[in-house]
């Protein structure tokens, strides 16, 4: 996660390091047949109630991008700036969706709403996250389209927030776009932190930069707020509704199911980020950026705040032959 300690070519070997010389701990092991075959480093940031830190492993000062973690944080930014979503369609305006069948229809009620069509995303064509969905789509001979990409509810939510006020919707995904303006300054006032940069996410929208524990305060901020504003609102509809912010058999509605009060949201590039109702929050990044290893690590960091995790969550199989040979496992 820090800087390079050298350059990359000829017969050097670059070693990522942190400012301070160190490298990021083992936060999760892969196991084969009883033998580590893979280990991911990474840095974890969790905060008390009182928003102090309890702990931190490796180097959470370095900004990243959280990816689609900054989600809750934009469907925030909305809905301050008049975006009209509650419950389900509110959840699937902070989502990574599977592009389910009701995830797709929910996404062009949102459109419907503000006079918009599908043809006004700007997200990219995909296929659903889905595979079942996506392997029907196939058959019935369908193709990629941009309702089914998995940012597709963010972006139908940043339209209607447009159409809410005369703002342009051609031109939305633009950094100087009002939308991309008042969403930057939301984030940072959430994260308590200026963002370190600004880039462009997979889904073509902007992307702002945080630490570990400034995504971490973000999300506490969101859990405690008042009921009835703008952060509340997006926490509670989306753990009221986790099917929706992710889809049917996805990790982060298993553990919202699991864990009553946990609001939690992953990131492309190896991220998750959560708060629990009680306002214990904390921020994972994986540096190799490797998916498996996310929720192993977010099931052992709820544990050593005191949550119980069911034990199907703390690891993920490895399989060898069609069976489960191994696990991939929180490091001890």
């Amino acid at each position: 996660m820090g800087a390079p300690a050298g350059a990359v070519g000829g017969d050097t070997l670059r070693v990522i390091t942190n400012d301070d010389g160190s490298v990021n701990p083992v936060l999760a092991e892969v196991v084969r047949s009883g033998f580590v075959e893979s280990r991911h480093r990474g840095a974890v940031a969790a905060l008390n109630a009182d928003g102090t830190a309890v702990f931190t492993h490796g180097d959470a000062t370095v900004p990243f991008f959280p990816r689609s973690a900054n989600k809750p944080l934009q469907a925030a930014a909305m809905l301050r700036n008049g975006l009209d979503l509650d419950g389900e369609l509110l959840a699937l305006a902070a989502a990574s969706h599977s592009g389910e069948d009701f995830h797709a229809g929910g996404v062009r009620a949102i459109l419907a709403a503000a006079g918009l069509t599908e043809a006004s995303l700007r997200c990219p064509p995909a296929w659903p996250l889905d595979e079942a969905t996506a392997h029907r789509l196939i058959k019935e001979g369908d193709g990629e389209t941009r309702v089914r990409m998995n940012c597709s509810g963010k972006h139908a939510a940043m339209l209607a927030t447009c159409v809410a006020n005369g703002w342009p919707t051609g031109t939305y995904t633009q950094r100087d776009h009002p939308l991309q303006q008042a969403i930057g300054r939301t984030i940072e006032e959430l994260a308590g932190e200026k963002a370190a940069a600004t880039g462009v996410d997979g889904c073509g929208a902007p992307l702002f930069a945080l630490t570990l524990a400034g995504l971490a305060r973000a999300f506490r901020q969101l859990v405690l707020a008042e009921p009835g504003t703008p952060g509340r609102r997006v926490a509670d509809a989306m753990r009221a509704h986790p099917e929706w912010t992710s889809g049917t058999d996805r990790d982060e509605r298993k553990l919202m199911d699991a864990v009553p009060g946990l609001l939690v949201k992953a990131g492309a590039e190896g991220v998750n980020a959560f708060a629990l109702k009680g306002g214990q929050a904390a921020a994972i990044k994986i540096d190799d950026g490797n998916a498996r290893a996310r929720t192993p690590v977010t099931a052992a960091v709820l544990r050593r705040l005191g949550v119980m995790v069911p034990e199907e969550l703390a690891t993920a199989p490895v399989c060898g032959g069609g069976e489960a040979v191994g696990v991939v496992r929180a490091a001890g």
